[in-house]
C-alpha cells in the first residue's frame, strides 16, 4: 500500500513543521511540511507522520470535526503512498474543505505536495 504513517500529536511538532516555512495553500487545504526530528530506530517504524488542526473561522466544534475526518480519508489515500518518507506533514483546513468534492480535495493534495517538494513522482523525474 505504502509508508507507514503516524500521527504527530504536540502542540511542538506542530510549531516545528510551521517553523519549517514550506507550506502550499490549495482550494480544500494548506499543507506545511518538515523533515522528521525522529531518531532514526523510531524512522524505521513510522517514515512519515501527519498532524490536522482546523481553526474556529471553519465553524462549530461539528463542522471542524468533519473537515479534520474529510482530512483524514484524504491523507490516507494519498500521503502513504505518494509522499516522501522521513518528513513530517501537517494539514490544515480550511472552509472549502468541507464543500469541496471528495476527488478534488485529493487532487489538491497531491498539488500541495508536488508544490513543497514532497511528492514521490514528481523526485523521479
Amino acid at each position: 500500500m505504502g509508508e507507514p504513517v503516524g500521527r504527530l500529536k504536540r502542540r511542538a511538532d506542530f510549531l516545528r513543521v510551521a517553523g519549517a516555512h514550506r507550506k502550499w495553500a490549495a482550494p480544500g487545504l494548506i499543507l506545511q511540511a518538515a523533515a522528521s526530528d525522529l531518531p532514526p530506530e523510531d524512522q524505521a517504524a513510522v517514515s512519515i507522520r501527519v498532524g490536522f488542526t482546523c481553526s474556529k473561522k471553519i465553524g462549530n466544534a461539528v463542522a471542524r470535526n468533519r473537515a479534520k475526518r474529510r482530512l483524514r480519508e484524504a491523507a490516507r489515500a494519498v500521503i502513504g503512498a505518494e509522499a516522501v518518507c522521513g518528513q513530517d506533514y501537517v494539514l490544515i483546513g480550511r472552509q472549502e474543505t468541507l464543500r469541496r468534492p471528495y476527488a478534488l480535495l485529493l487532487q489538491d493534495l497531491r498539488t500541495a505536495l508536488k508544490r513543497v517538494g514532497a511528492l514521490k513522482h514528481a523526485e523521479a523525474k
